[in-house]
């Protein structure tokens, strides 16, 4: 019996907009997005290599946070990327700051851990969709 294999995703928004969906991202400001396209789409600036255009969340249909989450050493993690000999990098999302130091994370910011570990090591890999509110 083998697990599905779900490629690792890094964090990031997806904004639906005029009947559709685009990478985006948040801010400066706490209700500016920004949307991205790859193709010129009207209304968007050209930037490097791809279009933007900045808008009002509340401008949006649907704004969702994808993310890649899972379990290492029986606690939760968030699965930020896979390196180049196919293991995990993964940042500890538990409470407890020292059960993340016995797991062999290490402290990269204030309560914040982050380690690369075997990629079979990583359990329960899942995608998740959180919906942000739109309407303030």
């Amino acid at each position: 019996m083998s697990e599905q294999t779900i490629e690792p995703v890094a964090l990031g928004f997806l904004a639906r907009y005029r009947e559709r969906t685009y990478p985006a991202s948040i801010g400066p400001g706490g209700d500016d997005v920004v949307l991205f396209s790859e193709t010129q789409v009207e209304g968007f600036e050209r930037g490097r290599g791809y279009w933007r255009l900045a808008v009002n969340l509340k401008d949006l249909d649907r704004l969702t946070l994808v993310r890649t989450v899972g379990a290492f050493g029986g606690e939760p993690c968030l699965v930020l990327d896979e390196d180049e000999s196919g293991g995990l990098h993964i940042a500890y999302t538990g409470h407890n700051g020292t059960k993340a130091e016995a797991l062999g994370y290490w402290l990269v910011d204030h309560g914040a851990y982050e380690v690369v570990v075997p990629r079979e090591e990583v359990h329960s890999i899942r995608v998740e969709r959180i919906p942000i509110p739109t309407d303030g």
